[in-house]
């Protein structure tokens, strides 16, 4: 099998062929999930001013047991104009702005407030509880680069950036098709010899974790003119189209020959991976066509491995998850010429198999945290040893 490529040669021919997506200028609430396509720079620093962590008094630092007369109030949007001299305190909300000529907070739990007067019960050093202005963040710095993938907490930060707006790249658009005469669609009675289309849903669901739009899913039988037309039809307006099934060298792999049919070119056919040997992936123009193999593992192994990376590279994204090292809990046996994708779930700070590898059991994927890269050889890896993981 020396003519098969590896799983890292193929990533690296999948990421050559990606053509970066447009991008928009969208309102911060409709950017959860995208990727941003520029650096996002405070404009300001966070917080703006000096403000209290506590609820209490804002005063001037110095020793326990002052008598201290409070001269104003300071509210989170009220701040006091009144400054702080020698002998007095003015109480604060947290949140609320530090005036002038105080450079501590004194917490109620600390004062003895007597409605008119004030007295520290403790020593107050100067910069108790309070926030100095860009201590979250500082003015020119850039708290967002290009590339993140926007969550909540992104979202709240740009936002505190001063930012209403933000640059994003599109969603990618992916179309999945699955083939096969023996697939019915969920629910449906089987008869014998069928399935259930599992792969579609599995890989719609992939496509959109990994922040793509899912624009159409189907099923082809397998017939040459059926396939070759479905294909046309999933390629309209996709930028990445996820096939399963019919790559093999079968009487009924109707895929390859369809595929070049609707002017597909061939980047490469086959990997040494266990699941997933049949994988091939192809180009028109900008549009990417993967065609994973049928079985469900072999398919979610593929695109967790090549798909997903490709996905995020169109958006701006890192390609994948950064791989680490991890210790094997259990002794895992070796492909003499191919590496193996071994589902693990992580107990005890150990990598454990999920159980049965079977390309066709999906239930291994049921609690998987990583992939372990075990690579190809004679004998087994040992538990105890360390393998190479790619997370879920």
């Amino acid at each position: 099998m020396a003519d098969l490529l590896t799983i890292d040669e193929a990533r690296t021919k999948v990421l050559a062929a990606i053509t970066p997506l447009d991008a928009r200028e969208l309102a911060v609430a409709d950017a959860l999930g995208l990727v941003l396509a520029e650096d996002v720079v405070a404009a300001h620093d966070v917080p703006s001013f000096a403000n209290s962590a506590m609820d209490g008094f804002a005063i001037r630092s110095g020793p326990a047991g002052r008598r201290l007369r409070i001269v104003g109030e300071s509210r989170a949007g009220a701040p006091s104009e009144r400054p702080v001299g020698d002998g007095e305190a003015v109480r604060i909300s947290t949140g609320a702005a530090v005036p002038d000529g105080a450079d501590a907070i004194l917490p109620a739990e600390d004062a003895d407030d007597r409605g008119e007067t004030v007295a520290p019960t403790t020593d107050v050093a100067a910069g108790h509880h309070v926030r100095e202005p860009g201590e979250d963040l500082k003015a020119g710095a850039v708290v967002l680069p290009a590339g993140t993938v926007l969550g909540a907490a992104e979202l709240g930060l740009a936002v505190e950036a001063g930012r209403a707006t933000l640059r994003c790249a599109r969603r990618p658009r992916v179309a999945v098709l699955a083939t096969g005469d023996e697939l019915v669609a969920p629910g449906e009675p089987l008869r014998h010899g069928q399935l259930h289309n599992s792969n579609a849903i599995t890989l719609a669901a992939l496509a959109r974790r990994a922040g793509a739009e899912v624009v159409s899913t189907g099923e082809v039988a397998d017939d040459a003119h059926a396939t070759r037309d479905a294909i046309a039809g999933a390629l309209d307006g996709a930028d990445a189209l996820l096939l399963t099934g019919g790559v093999s060298v079968g009487p009924h792999d109707h895929v390859k020959p369809a595929l070049h049919a609707n002017g597909v070119d061939e980047v490469f056919w086959r990997v040494a991976l266990r699941p997933g040997k049949p994988m091939w992936f192809g180009r028109r123009g900008a549009q990417l066509v993967f065609g994973l193999p049928g079985n469900p593992v072999s398919a979610m192994v593929c695109f967790l491995l090549f798909a997903r990376p490709a996905l995020l590279a169109m958006q701006g994204a890192p390609a994948a998850p950064a791989r680490r090292r991890a210790i094997l809990g259990a002794s895992v046996p070796r492909q003499r010429g191919r590496e193996e994708a071994v589902r693990v779930r992580f107990e005890d700070g150990r990598a454990l198999p999920t159980g049965p590898q079977g390309s066709h059991q999906l239930h291994s994927m049921l609690g998987a945290d990583a992939l372990a890269i075990v690579p190809r050889g004679e004998g087994e890896i040992p538990a105890g040893a360390e393998v190479e993981i790619e997370p879920i």
